[in-house]
């Protein structure tokens, strides 16, 4: 990796103060996080501390209102993005438990979803071929069986499987900032190793940022992060390095998150 000095660093990500509430519940408490291009960012915490809701804020899902607070993506600003909008610009969700589409086939939703991303950004559209040929890369580096890209998306896919396929999505979508919302979770040792290899294979560049929301140092064995967080009641209330989710792995949230 290419490191840059202080005065170098592009800013990926900012995110000031922002409250989130669901209906007339507050989630999000005046969070603030920066994360750089180059840079790796762990958020760790207890459960109900709004680590998946600041997931879903910034995808955009409906009912996660933004009541105060600002967040800069790549030099927009996000929050007046639609969730198309923001996936075009860079932005790719990993889900904790990715969702099956019965009828539609890997290889049709995604080269519909980056067609789609290509027109908003003005390129041109990839031909079939193009397009297998990039999916083909990837489910190659990811170990995965061309046939499974044509099988109806996650649609009988062990929980490694939908991992593993969801990094195919990531590598095929090539985005600036992937949020990475528990990806560990379910997953094997082997499958472990194998989605932290396609995190940094595909993500671990200069011009590239992750977030990753876990519960566990385990991931972190495969994708060290520069930086660790921990979320508690809303906010951010301590930050570290890698050091740190060796420190919550030993003493939990109780102290921290008190």
């Amino acid at each position: 990796m290419e490191f840059l000095s202080k005065d170098q660093l592009v800013k990926m990500l900012n995110i000031n103060n922002l409250h989130t509430a669901i209906g007339d519940k507050e989630i999000l408490k005046g969070l603030s996080l920066k994360i750089n291009a180059g840079e790796i960012h762990a958020i760790m915490g207890p459960n109900g501390a709004g680590k998946s809701t600041l997931t879903y804020t910034l995808g955009g899902r409906p009912g996660y209102e933004v009541t105060s607070g600002a967040v800069e993506f790549d030099g927009q600003d996000l929050l007046t993005l639609a969730p198309h909008e923001r996936a075009a610009a860079g932005l790719f969700l990993g889900f904790q438990y990715p969702v099956e589409i019965p009828g539609v086939s890997n290889v049709q939703f995604l080269r519909e979803a980056l067609n789609a991303q290509r027109k908003l950004r003005g390129e041109a559209p990839l031909s079939g071929g193009e397009f297998l040929k990039v999916a083909r890369a990837q489910a190659d580096a990811m170990g995965m069986n061309m046939d499974m890209l044509k099988r109806p998306v996650n649609v009988g896919f062990s929980g490694g499987e939908k991992k593993r396929n969801e990094m195919v999505q990531m590598g095929i979508l090539d985005p600036k900032l992937a949020i990475l919302d528990e990806t560990d979770s379910g997953l094997d040792i082997d499958a472990l190793r194998v989605v932290g290899e396609g995190i940094n294979r595909v993500m671990r560049k200069p011009d590239k940022a992750v977030l990753l929301i876990t519960h566990y140092q385990r991931l972190l064995d495969y994708v060290q992060p520069d930086f660790v967080h921990v979320l508690a009641a809303g906010r951010i209330v301590k930050s570290g390095g890698p050091e740190l989710a060796l420190e919550l792995e030993r003493e939990g949230y109780a102290e921290i998150a008190a």
